[in-house]
C-alpha cells in the first residue's frame, strides 16, 4: 500500500495482522465496514475464534453525507489521531488507545469499543448512566486545562496550536452552526410543519446578535485544544465507564464550545423524551435525570478545573485574586450559549439527531422540535446572564413546547 486510496476489507485485514500483540498468525480474521457517520470509513476486524477485535478508521477526501462535491482535506485524520493521543495521555481510562496509524493513507488503528453503547442510543432507550457526568467533567477539565495557557507553557501551547489548524472541519462548524440556520441555505433541512420556526430564526435580529458574539469567539478565542464535536454520538458508555471518540474536529478554540456541546445534546434528548416514553411518571423521571446530568456536567467540570488550577497553574498572572472566578464564569456563559446554538442547528440545519428525528408520531416529533428550538433560543439569548448551573436549568424550565415564556 502506498498512495492514498480507500481501503478494502481485505487490506484492512492485512493491516490488522501487522499490529503486535493482537492476532496470532493462525487467527481467522473477518472484517466489516461499520461506519455510519458523515466523514469516514470504519472497519471492524475480528478474530472469529477469540472475538478479539480492533477498529481501523480511515478518512475519505469528501463529506460522505453530501458526496464528492464537498471535498475535505485528509489532514483531519492526522489531527484526529494526534488529538486522541493527547487525550489518552491526559485521561487514559476515558479515551481509546491508538495502536498504529498512517498519515499518508489517513487511517488510525485503535481499540475496539464494541462492548460499549453509543450514548445517544442508550439515552433514547431510557438507559441511566450515573457516572457519565463525573467522567465527562473530568475529561473536559483535564483536556482543556492542560492544553491551555493555564496548564502549559505559553510558547509550547502556540507551537501545539499550529499543529491543530483545521480549516476544513472548522468551516463546517462555522457554516452549519453559526450561519446556515439564520439564512436561506441549501444546507438547511427541516419539515414544512416547522417552516414558521425557520422563518422566525431568519428574522430574529437580537438572537442573531448573540449568535454573532458566540461565533466571533469560536473564530478567534484559542483557549485550549477542543474535541470540537463532542455530542452523544461521539461518546461510548456503559453504566460504569465512558469513552470519548472521534475528535477529528479538534482545534484550539473556546473551552465552552466542548462543554456546551455535551449539555446541548443532553437537552435535545430531554426535549425528545415524550416521543420515547408516554408514561407520565417514567417520563418525568427520565427528564429530571437528564436535567440533573446537564447541571452536573458543569458542576463536575468546574470542581475538577478549579482543583487543577490550584495545583498545576503555570501562569503567574492567573493567580491574581478573583481571576479564577471570572474565568470560569465566562466559560460557563460560553457553554450555555454554545449549547443553545447546537440545539438550534440540530433542528433546522443539515445534520439532525436520532433522538428527535426517529420519533414515529409526527405530532409528538413536531412538539419535540419546537421544544428544542425554544430551549436553544432561550439559552442563546440569555447566556451572558448565567452565573450557575441552576441558572441554566431555570432557562430550561422557562420554556414550553408552544412558545417561550418571557423572563
Amino acid at each position: 500500500m502506498s498512495a492514498y486510496h480507500p481501503l478494502t476489507e481485505e487490506e484492512a485485514i492485512d493491516l490488522a495482522r501487522t499490529i503486535p500483540g493482537h492476532f496470532t498468525e493462525q487467527a481467522r480474521l473477518s472484517c466489516r465496514e461499520i461506519g455510519d457517520g458523515n466523514l469516514n470509513l470504519v472497519f471492524q476486524v475480528t478474530d472469529e475464534s477469540s472475538a478479539q477485535s480492533i477498529i481501523i478508521k480511515q478518512a475519505v477526501p469528501y463529506a460522505k453525507v453530501v458526496g464528492e462535491s464537498w471535498p475535505l482535506s485528509l489532514n483531519r485524520a492526522r489531527i484526529e489521531r494526534q488529538a486522541l493521543e493527547i487525550q489518552h495521555r491526559l485521561c487514559p481510562d476515558l479515551v481509546p488507545k491508538v495502536y498504529a496509524y498512517s498519515d499518508e493513507l489517513a487511517y488510525t488503528i485503535m481499540e475496539d469499543l464494541s462492548e460499549y453503547t453509543i450514548m445517544r442510543k442508550g439515552l433514547i432507550d431510557g438507559m441511566s448512566y450515573p457516572r457519565f457526568a463525573e467522567h465527562i467533567g473530568r475529561f473536559l477539565a483535564r483536556t482543556l486545562f492542560y492544553t491551555s495557557d493555564l496548564g502549559m507553557n505559553q510558547q509550547e501551547k502556540k507551537e501545539l496550536a499550529g499543529r491543530f489548524v483545521n480549516p476544513d472541519l472548522c468551516k463546517i462548524t462555522e457554516d452549519l452552526i453559526f450561519e446556515d440556520p439564520y439564512r436561506h441555505s441549501a444546507n438547511n433541512n427541516f419539515p414544512d410543519r416547522i417552516a414558521d420556526e425557520a422563518e422566525a430564526l431568519r428574522n430574529d435580529l437580537p438572537l442573531q446578535f448573540e449568535v454573532a458574539l458566540l461565533r466571533e469567539k469560536f473564530l478567534t478565542h484559542g483557549q485550549a485544544l477542543l474535541h470540537g464535536d463532542l455530542h452523544t454520538g461521539s461518546v461510548f458508555v456503559t453504566p460504569e465507564s465512558t469513552k470519548v471518540i472521534d475528535p477529528e474536529f479538534a482545534y484550539f478554540g473556546p473551552m465552552g464550545f466542548d462543554i456546551g456541546a455535551v449539555i446541548g445534546n443532553l437537552l435535545l434528548n430531554y426535549a425528545a423524551q415524550p416521543g420515547w416514553n408516554g408514561n407520565g411518571e417514567e417520563l418525568s423521571t427520565r427528564q429530571a435525570r437528564l436535567l440533573d446530568m446537564a447541571a452536573e456536567v458543569w458542576n463536575r467540570f468546574e470542581a475538577e478545573f478549579r482543583e487543577l488550577w490550584d495545583k498545576d497553574l503555570v501562569d503567574e498572572m492567573a493567580k491574581t485574586p478573583g481571576y479564577q472566578d471570572y474565568y470560569l464564569r465566562q466559560v460557563l456563559r460560553d457553554a450555555v450559549g454554545y449549547a443553545g446554538c447546537k440545539m438550534i442547528r440540530r433542528i433546522v440545519g443539515l445534520a439532525h439527531v436520532a433522538d428527535i428525528d426517529q420519533i414515529q408520531d409526527e405530532r409528538i416529533r413536531e412538539t419535540a422540535q419546537r421544544q428544542a428550538l425554544a430551549i436553544g433560543k432561550r439559552l442563546v439569548r440569555h447566556h451572558r446572564n448565567v452565573n450557575s448551573a441552576e441558572d441554566l436549568l431555570q432557562l430550561v424550565y422557562q420554556t414550553t413546547p408552544e412558545k417561550e415564556v418571557s423572563l
